[in-house]
């Protein structure tokens, strides 16, 4: 078996692993739609302020996700293995594939998914101490666990669907590389163009930990005094402070995808000096982080929430309206990373190690 023909099966795993969750998930939406319990959307979620599903009733939203998923299952089998059709067959599975991974990437999600990432760390941190003192139970909710699954699930898909739309492109199907591919995925190209995605996608951030910041440290900010006091109870100024300093580390991260020690870990991290970075060590969490910020822009887009930023907190809220740009921005600085740091791909990069079968090629390699 020929080395580009075994990475073919090799990256077909996506289309295996999507048909499967997309089963799975599929027979959920039945049972929801046979039993009327466990939908997780609609009017039966007491945090829907933020969803973009929050006005779809159980009656409506289960039979449609069950039909859609199973006919995604259907789908992703189908590609797998297979040689990309062509035509109006071809266009019409793409845009059903990419309209499915939009729903289940940016519709499914709200804020929720973005504000327990941003509370993780101090969550996971002050357990064994007790502190804070919150109900898990209310934090890792059946919609929240399903807004997670929702988001794996749209990640195989779109895997899948690279793979195919690869193939159909007569591009390698591991890393689309090819002749035909367009100059801006070559490295010197994303180059150019992530470094402006780069410094957009951190100062988002940057700008919103110095509000949670001054909010933390009680500075004005636009509150008054009664807001203040508001503020100093409950732990709230606290999780302000979580937040701020996730979105902060999360800011000094993302121009990692510009910097020296974003390729090579620093003389400092014992251990680990002067090593590579991995490429999925940086490319993983600012995917997930993307896609959450972009979920919970929308949601809140939806939902009116910039539009009443213009309160008596606006100062304090203001750098959240910025939020729309911050998801595609981050999106676009960690594709570019990807693109400059990826390594030769070992189905479509020949081996210096074998010898060529053209003798005019063979020839010429020699001294």
């Amino acid at each position: 078996m020929t080395g580009v023909a075994l990475a073919g099966r090799r990256a077909d795993w996506a289309g295996r692993a999507a048909a499967a969750w997309a089963a799975l998930y599929g027979t959920v939406a039945l049972v929801w739609t046979v039993t009327g319990s466990g939908y997780p959307f609609g009017p039966g979620d007491g945090e829907r302020e933020t969803s973009m599903l929050r006005g779809i009733p159980a009656s409506v939203g289960a039979p449609v996700f069950a039909a859609v998923l199973l006919a995604t299952a259907v789908t992703a089998l189908a590609m797998t293995g297979r040689p990309a059709v062509r035509g109006g067959a071809r266009t019409g599975i793409l845009a059903f594939g990419w309209t499915v991974v939009a729903a289940l990437l940016v519709v499914v999600p709200d804020v929720r998914l973005l504000t327990r990432a941003g509370y993780a760390p101090m969550l996971i941190l002050g357990a064994p101490f007790g502190w804070p003192p919150v109900d898990y139970s209310e934090v890792v909710t059946w919609p929240v666990v399903n807004m997670a699954f929702s988001v794996l699930g749209g990640l195989l898909l779109a895997r899948a669907l690279l793979v195919w739309q690869f193939r159909g492109a007569g591009l390698c199907e591991r890393c689309g590389r090819g002749d035909t591919a367009p100059q801006w995925i070559s490295a010197e190209g994303a180059a150019r163009w992530g470094r402006w995605a780069v410094y957009l996608a951190a100062a988002v951030p940057a700008l919103y930990a110095v509000s949670r910041f001054g909010w933390a440290a009680a500075v004005l900010l636009g509150l008054s005094d009664a807001h203040q006091e508001e503020f100093d109870g409950d732990g709230v100024v606290w999780a302000g402070a979580g937040l701020g300093a996730f979105a902060l580390v999360g800011a000094m991260l993302t121009l990692g995808l510009v910097q020296r020690w974003g390729e090579v870990f620093p003389r400092w991290m014992i251990g680990f000096a002067g090593r590579p970075v991995p490429v999925k060590l940086a490319v993983v969490p600012a995917t997930i982080v993307a896609v959450f910020v972009t979920s919970a822009s929308l949601g809140l887009a939806t939902a009116g929430a910039f539009a009443k930023l213009a309160g008596d907190s606006a100062v304090l809220v203001a750098p959240m309206a910025l939020w729309p740009a911050w998801g595609p921005a981050l999106a676009a600085a960690t594709l570019a990373y990807y693109l400059r740091r990826r390594p030769a791909c070992p189905a479509c990069t020949p081996d210096p190690a074998i010898p060529s079968a053209d003798p005019a090629a063979s020839a010429s390699a020699r001294p």
